[in-house]
């Protein structure tokens, strides 16, 4: 990866670090008598920062190293938020639709894979009148002439958070097929393998050990900036660290 962009990621995991610990210094404790009777003061405080760390993580900084990433892979443009209209054959979003609803009420296996659904609802009867929809992607870059769009989800996302991704995912590529879409966990709680992935609630809505549009820990850097990507991230991760951890000493 070129020093330009390691630096942009090695900039964007300091911040978040040293951002945490001035919005504790700013921002007091709020009351949690039950906390403060059962737990230790130093114990309080982790969870704190912990808390306050893993939310900002989560929401801006994990799609700003990502975007950075599919830079540093050979995307020519790349942006966060990328809102797109898409326009659609009414018949075929109604089937989007229907298709959503049977897996929300379980009509449709767990296992039900992507490429059977695109096919089942590619074949769905056409109306002729086209529809728009407001697609708001968390990520979005062009490769090759090819867009990509990714919805990057918590490593845990509930079942709605799944379901809206997959409509809107559905809708992107049935609108355009010659576009790329991607539901991406930044890494794998449960280990390194994504067949080890485990949680539950959302395998109604995917099937996350098997279906291609789902990326997991390394499949997800690696299909943003090419082979060796997920090590480059942890490397920088690591090498931040040092100096974080230091910062991090004492603080309590």
């Amino acid at each position: 990866m070129d020093t330009v962009y390691r630096a942009r990621i090695e900039a964007e995991f300091r911040y978040c670090v040293l951002n945490t610990i001035e919005r504790l210094n700013n921002n007091p404790e709020t009351n949690r008598p039950f906390h403060t009777a059962l737990l230790s003061d130093e114990a309080l405080f982790w969870s704190r920062f912990e808390r306050s760390f893993s939310t900002s993580f989560g929401q801006r900084v994990i799609e700003e190293i990502s975007m950075i990433a599919a830079l540093a892979g050979g995307a020519v443009e790349a942006s966060r938020q990328k809102h797109t209209e898409v326009q659609i054959d009414s018949g075929i979003d109604e089937a989007i639709t229907a298709h959503m609803n049977a897996l929300r009420s379980g009509r449709h296996p767990a296992a039900y894979s992507w490429n059977e659904t695109l096919d089942e609802i590619s074949r769905a009867p056409r109306t002729g009148e086209l529809v728009t929809r407001l697609v708001i992607s968390d990520l979005w870059w062009l490769k090759d002439d090819i867009d990509h769009y990714m919805s990057i989800k918590t490593v845990k996302p509930n079942i709605d958070q799944t379901a809206v991704a997959k409509q809107d995912l559905l809708r992107l590529k049935l609108a355009t097929p010659t576009c790329e879409v991607y539901f991406g966990l930044y890494y794998n709680p449960y280990g390194e393998e994504r067949t080890t992935y485990a949680h539950t609630p959302p395998m109604r809505i995917f099937n996350f050990h098997e279906d291609p549009v789902v990326l997991i820990g390394r499949d997800y850097w690696d299909t943003l900036g090419g082979e060796g990507t997920y090590d480059i991230i942890l490397e920088i991760a690591r090498k931040v660290g040092a100096e974080t951890r230091a910062r991090l000493q004492g603080l309590y």
